[in-house]
């Protein structure tokens, strides 16, 4: 009964995607944990294992060279060797094929783009960027060499940081407001792998159902969306459900 049920909403799901004028997706920590990168939060999570402290503002310029070690050995050694799934690709081949217009993300691992994806708004920032804390400066991570820590800046000798939000620091006003931007015009909005807990990142879904968005969204278990303001929920690994989304839409259309 499940499964049937399952199928149905799945089918629904395509039927949605494919009829709707602006797709918007998106997507939180779960949708990477089949690329091998654990979620921050929850039971095996990252910070379940690791007090966070290192990535906070103030103790990373007090302290920039033992948060740096932290910062290579859990986000440039694990996260940075990371490759794309089977969700990512899904994802980037429905913008191909004209049934996603945008990604939010607020993953840090350029898995999207990795996968295909062109139009990717990082909420939280990327690890493919180091920028400099004095002058701000921004350098290709691939071209800084972190056998030194702390990395330092070529032109002012600033400490540089990974270009991502840390506790402490403000979303960038830009990314904020092209975020909410996509979120108003989206018809559909596809939530995947994400709890609903982090602010202000788990406010951007709330602004597309406010502008009449159909929500669906994809998780192993409920979020806090779940029983809020998703229409149609699909449980289940992100990859699986998302290739089966994807093969709806895409079958149909043929």
């Amino acid at each position: 009964m499940a499964q049937n049920m399952l199928r149905e909403n799945i089918a629904k799901a395509a039927a949605a995607l494919k009829q709707s004028d602006y797709t918007v997706v998106f997507t939180g920590s779960g949708i990477s944990v089949e690329s091998g990168i654990p979620p921050y939060r929850g039971p095996g999570g990252i910070w379940e294992q690791q007090d966070p402290g290192f990535l906070d503002m103030r103790y990373f310029l007090k302290n920039p060279k033992s948060s740096w070690e932290m910062i290579k050995k859990i986000f440039f050694d694990r996260i940075g060797k990371a490759r794309p799934n089977a969700a990512h690709r899904a994802i980037a081949e429905l913008e191909n094929r004209g049934h996603v217009q945008s990604v939010i993300t607020q993953n840090i691992d350029n898995l999207h783009q990795e996968a295909g994806s062109r139009t990717v708004y990082e909420y939280h920032g990327t690890i493919r960027k180091l920028r400099c804390t004095e002058c701000s400066t921004a350098f290709s991570s691939d071209g800084i060499d972190l056998a030194v820590l702390p990395p330092v800046c070529s032109k002012c000798g600033g400490v540089l940081k990974p270009d991502f939000v840390f506790f402490g620091e403000p979303i960038p006003d830009e990314i904020d407001w092209l975020s909410r931007g996509e979120a108003e015009n989206a018809g559909v909005m596809l939530i995947i792998g994400t709890t609903g807990e982090v602010k202000p990142a788990s406010l951007i879904p709330l602004t597309a159902k406010r502008t009449q968005s159909l929500i669906i969204e994809i998780n192993i278990e409920e979020s806090r969306y779940t029983k809020q303001i998703t229409d149609i929920f699909l449980p289940g690994r992100a990859t699986d459900i998302m290739t089966r989304l994807a093969d709806g839409v895409i079958d149909s259309g043929r």
